[in-house]
């Protein structure tokens, strides 16, 4: 299934200039059932020009609607806990933060969510320093959840914890993608899109300057040359006008995270190996199912390649078995 391909008929009233779509609210759902979409995207962007509208979505505008009271308490002192339990950074150490935040409602980007946060803090030796933000997989719904907003606070915090002249973010984002960014869409009740602009300048005032950013989306190239910079290495599942696959709600990972995380990055490699690795075998994938090439992408900075060396220079030796149901049966 292509993913984004349906999301870019519903999202033409967050571009143009349509009103709002009109949907029943969803009622209520038991914890570990995982939510599903089924009305339209409502209009996100404002201005009288298509050039304004553009300008308003590159602001990453994030709509949330018919939420309780309750369960926004509730998640908000889930999000609280699990930044007080991040450990705060070791003078003189490359500590590194991983962020895993599943952007859908979807339950396959829940499931891998949750399982990228356990490869790369045993990748990066981020046991008390791993954050996961991601909804119900249909059968756990105790994270909190993935949203724009939970998503700037938690950097923010990371932040905090972090000394930013030596210690590394990694962050893996995965959801549905837009020409405009990367789509949040929590049941029919959240909406928005996190925008390279908006991603960019939160780094920017956070001071976050070392970063590896992972992201699983259809057209997220467009993220690599707003945020490639001499200290970042960012890996994106498809070309800026690319489309990628694996999204199916029922699958356990995506064609990019099962390659990259679920497999690549399980071993001893190094980080381009493991992306030279994954790369082959998305496209070996995309060619059996005659699927047009979503063309991953890499940029690793001068600098990035000196911390990159440093973290990943004790990297566990013994590598572990992938998890779930292959992307691409087998």
């Amino acid at each position: 299934m292509k993913r984004g391909a349906f999301l870019l008929l519903g999202m033409a009233a967050a571009v143009a200039f349509a009103a709002p779509a009109l949907a029943q609210s969803t009622p209520p759902q038991p914890d570990n059932t995982a939510s599903t979409h089924s009305a339209g995207w409502p209009g996100l962007g404002s201005g009288s020009t298509p050039q304004e509208v553009q300008q308003s979505l590159e602001q990453g505008p994030e709509l949330n609607r018919n939420l309780s009271a309750r369960e926004m308490l509730a998640q908000r002192r889930r999000l609280d806990a699990a930044l007080r339990g991040l450990a705060s950074e070791r003078a003189g150490l490359a500590d590194v933060y991983v962020i895993s935040i599943a952007l859908d409602s979807d339950p396959v980007f829940a499931r891998e969510a949750r399982e990228v946060g356990k490869v790369l803090e045993r990748r990066y030796n981020a046991p008390d320093r791993t954050l996961v933000l991601a909804g119900p997989d249909g059968e756990d719904d105790g994270l909190p959840h993935g949203s724009i907003s939970a998503l700037l606070i938690a950097l923010a915090s990371v932040a905090e914890k972090m000394d930013t002249s030596e210690d590394v973010l990694v962050l893996y984002s995965t959801s549905h993608g837009l020409p405009q960014g990367l789509a949040y869409h929590y049941n029919d009740d959240g909406y928005g899109i996190l925008s390279p602009t908006l991603m960019r300048d939160t780094l920017a005032e956070l001071g976050i300057e070392k970063r590896l950013l992972l992201i699983s989306a259809c057209y997220s190239g467009i993220f690599v040359p707003a945020l490639a910079s001499d200290n970042t290495a960012i890996i994106t599942a498809s070309a800026e006008n690319r489309t990628s696959f694996g999204c199916q709600p029922d699958n356990d990972w995506t064609f990019f995270g099962d390659a990259l995380i679920n497999r690549a990055m399980r071993k001893p490699h190094a980080l381009l190996m493991a992306h030279r690795e994954a790369t082959l075998s998305i496209a070996d994938w995309e060619s059996r199912m005659r699927l047009p090439a979503s063309l991953p992408q890499a940029r690793i900075g001068n600098a990035a390649m000196s911390w990159l060396s440093a973290i990943e220079a004790n990297i566990p030796q013994m590598a572990t078995a992938p998890v779930g149901k292959p992307a691409m049966g087998e």
